[in-house]
Formats: C-alpha cells, sequence, structure tokens
C-alpha cells in the first residue's frame, strides 16, 4: 500500500490538498462501479402483521445492469447512471454527466477518487480525463485499500435500500428503482462522518513498525 497515497486521500477527507486548505470552489467526489446487478423475477411476499416477509429461493435471471455512481464527499449527495456494460466510455459519460451540473461547471478544481479498474486505471486515465476536463484531477487508491473509497459505503445503502430482496421482474425495474433510491438520497444529503485522519494513520504505521 502507498503511504503517500494514503495521505494523499486522508487529507483530501480533511480539506487539504497539497499543503493548502480547499476553497469553496474546490470539490471532491469519490466514483466507482457495481457491475452485473442482476434482474431476478422470483416470487415475493410481502410482511404482514405477525408475519415476517417471504422471498421464494428460485429465481430467473432477467438480464443484468452496471451502475457507476460519483458520491460528492463534502456535500453527501450521489450522481451516478445505469449502463449496459462498464469501461471507458461508461466511465467518460459519468464524469461527463456530473461535470455538466452545478457546482462542478464552474469549480476550481474538482478531485475524482477512484480505485484502479480498468475504466481509469493509470496515467492514461488521468491524461485522459484532464484532457476532457482540464479542472478534473484522478486521485487513484492504492491496490486493496478499497476502503478508502467513500462510494464504497453509499453502495452499502443502495444494497441494502434498493436491492434487497434481489429481486426485480427485468433490467427496466432496476433501471428505475436504483435511479429513484438515489433521487431520494439527494433530498436529504448527509456527508458521511468519515473519521480515520492523516494521524490516525500515521499512528497505525508507528504501532506496526513498534
Amino acid at each position: 500500500m502507498s503511504r503517500r497515497t494514503v495521505q494523499r486521500i486522508l487529507g483530501l477527507y480533511e480539506g487539504v490538498w497539497q499543503g493548502q486548505r480547499l476553497g469553496p470552489r474546490d470539490h471532491m467526489v469519490c466514483a466507482d462501479e457495481t457491475p452485473s446487478i442482476q434482474a431476478r423475477s422470483r416470487a415475493v411476499v410481502p410482511p404482514a402483521p405477525g408475519r415476517p416477509g417471504l422471498v421464494e429461493s428460485d429465481y430467473q435471471r432477467r438480464g443484468a445492469l452496471q451502475y457507476l455512481c460519483a458520491w460528492d464527499v463534502r456535500r453527501g449527495r450521489p450522481w451516478g447512471r445505469c449502463e449496459a456494460k462498464t469501461g471507458i466510455a461508461a466511465f467518460t459519460r459519468l464524469v461527463d454527466q456530473v461535470m455538466a451540473r452545478a457546482p462542478y461547471r464552474s469549480a476550481r478544481r474538482v478531485s475524482w477518487i477512484v480505485d484502479n479498474g480498468s475504466a481509469h486505471r493509470g496515467e492514461r486515465a488521468v491524461q485522459r480525463l484532464q484532457q476532457r476536463h482540464p479542472r478534473c484531477i484522478l486521485v487513484h487508491t492504492p491496490v486493496h485499500a478499497s476502503w478508502l473509497n467513500q462510494q464504497e459505503i453509499y453502495f452499502g445503502i443502495v444494497q441494502r435500500k434498493g436491492l434487497t430482496p434481489a429481486a426485480a421482474p427485468d433490467v427496466t425495474h432496476l433501471a428505475t428503482r436504483i435511479p429513484a433510491l438515489e433521487a431520494r438520497a439527494r433530498l436529504t444529503p448527509a456527508p458521511f462522518r468519515w473519521r480515520f485522519t492523516r494521524a490516525d494513520f500515521r499512528r497505525s504505521l508507528a504501532q506496526v513498525a513498534a
């Protein structure tokens, strides 16, 4: 794990970039994708007084979609889209979608925190993003450090509130259900309370080295 990269991302979460405080026109999003969300047709009996809900174990596959999303760290708002497949083109459409909106379109700088997935891996992805959106900075998490990406927290919420139980008659239903959950989340924006700081990280390193 790159200690420098971890410190840089934790610094962003604390509102610091390259030793300077982030200003009101500096924005930060965490982006990722959930691939192959299955539409599974199965019988569901809703809960009733004195009786729990029931979900039939047998199901039929009705297709799959991919969900790409960007989580605004400071404002606590998700901006996402459903796609037929993941990849560079799908990720580019997500970035374009976000950057076309206020306040990102007039930002001084937008930091995009992403993992090392194939859609946004390496220096070529950094250059590709800056050529398309010069005010964007792509920041990669270290390999095997998905805990640093706050988008993973939001995906957990989507799974619990929108995809459990895993029952959907078709992909069209999923493509409606997921954005509806996202829209509700934006009505009551709530940033995650990220408590692990750069100081905590340094203390953890010191304890390991001791």
